[in-house]
């Protein structure tokens, strides 16, 4: 029995579709470590294909991803990566970058929506004052900004930070996790961004509703390295054809899709701004999430998550004060309105409690 009736807490929870399912079943398969899994290799030439990138590669994880991107580019202890302090590497891959690879973090904050800025590359890439050296191997962006709601990197901004890296002589590698959502949101080519960049790495599994999976994409000599790191890591998986097959369906028929996931978002976050206003950023929904700031309600975010549990919603906190929805595939304009619905029965009663 499902948990939720309408599972807003992420938008890795989906199902496979019947597409999906019916792909599964049919593929042909090889033992991917070896590199002859046929439908793992169609997988990773059509991701290297969309984002204009020589190779792929085809993982479990997008922490996997990112660790073997970053990797890639900061081989060594004793050293920097740079990035927005909220960045998903930067926080709750920290320590699994420590542990893997003695990889250190130097970060901070330009943007309200989180996004990295020229000025704020400017500042990480700047030497370091005490021993007046270069200390930063590598310059990390993501998009679309997870911690600040699914912002938008724009990707004009993109190629103002990229000049910055360049002028340092420093690589960029991007967390595209919700790569996707960013192009579906503005009707940019994904290349808008993915030129910028020198190596990248987008989930299957969140906004293009596949059940497993990221790949990791750039030039074909770090995407070799790439396997190397992929195998000391434990990640070489054999008939992972099987699993590749769902994710060709998503990367061919979720990414015009997720337009509706935006505008269920933008229902959902309408409607809590009419129902509790001051709850909700409207220029913070950008693509798929909303996030509800619970001091504007009057009750915790742990109560309110309690009761909407009750009433059949999903969601997540994000701090004691903040509660995160993020709308998907398996989220249709039935559940927002049992959503909706859920907040107005939890609103009304938090307003009677109070009198």
């Amino acid at each position: 029995m499902a948990r939720y009736r309408v599972d807003l807490r992420s938008d890795t929870v989906t199902t496979p579709s019947p597409a999906m399912r019916a792909a599964m079943a049919q593929a042909e398969v090889g033992d991917a470590w070896y590199g002859d899994d046929p439908t793992v290799n169609r997988l990773q030439e059509r991701a290297a294909e969309l984002t204009g990138k020589q190779a792929a590669l085809y993982v479990a994880t997008g922490t996997m991803a990112n660790q073997i991107g970053v990797r890639l580019h900061a081989p060594g202890a004793g050293h920097l990566v740079a990035c927005e302090a909220g960045a998903h590497v930067a926080t709750t891959e920290m320590m699994t970058s420590a542990v893997l690879a003695g990889i250190s973090y130097r970060t901070g904050t330009d943007s309200p929506r989180g996004e990295m800025t020229a000025a704020l590359a400017r500042r990480l890439l700047a030497p370091d004052d005490y021993f007046d050296v270069e200390v930063v191997d590598l310059l990390v962006v993501e998009n679309s900004v997870g911690a600040y709601g699914g912002t938008i990197l724009p990707s004009a901004g993109l190629a103002q930070v990229r000049a910055v890296a360049a002028e340092a002589g420093v690589p960029i590698h991007m967390d595209g996790a919700r790569l996707w959502n960013a192009v579906a949101a503005t009707g940019q080519d994904v290349r808008a961004w993915t030129d910028h960049v020198d190596t990248l790495m987008f989930c299957l599994s969140k906004g293009l509703g596949a059940p497993i999976g990221s790949v990791l994409c750039g030039p074909a000599d770090l995407i070799r390295e790439a396997r190397r790191i992929w195998i000391l890591y434990g990640g070489a998986w054999r008939q992972a054809g099987v699993l590749a097959a769902a994710g060709l369906v998503a990367l061919e028929e979720g990414r015009e899709r997720q337009t509706q996931d935006h505008d269920r978002a933008r229902r959902l976050a309408d409607a809590l701004l009419e129902l509790a206003p001051g709850s909700v950023d409207p220029e913070q929904v950008a693509t798929n999430m909303v996030f509800v700031d619970t001091e504007a309600v009057g009750l915790p975010a742990a109560t309110l998550l309690e009761r909407l549990a009750a009433l059949g919603v999903g969601a997540v906190p994000i701090g004691p004060t903040t509660i995160r929805m993020v709308t998907h595939v398996d989220v249709d304009d039935e559940g927002i309105a049992l959503a909706i619905d859920a907040w107005r029965a939890v609103l009304s009663d938090a307003a009677k409690e109070t009198r």
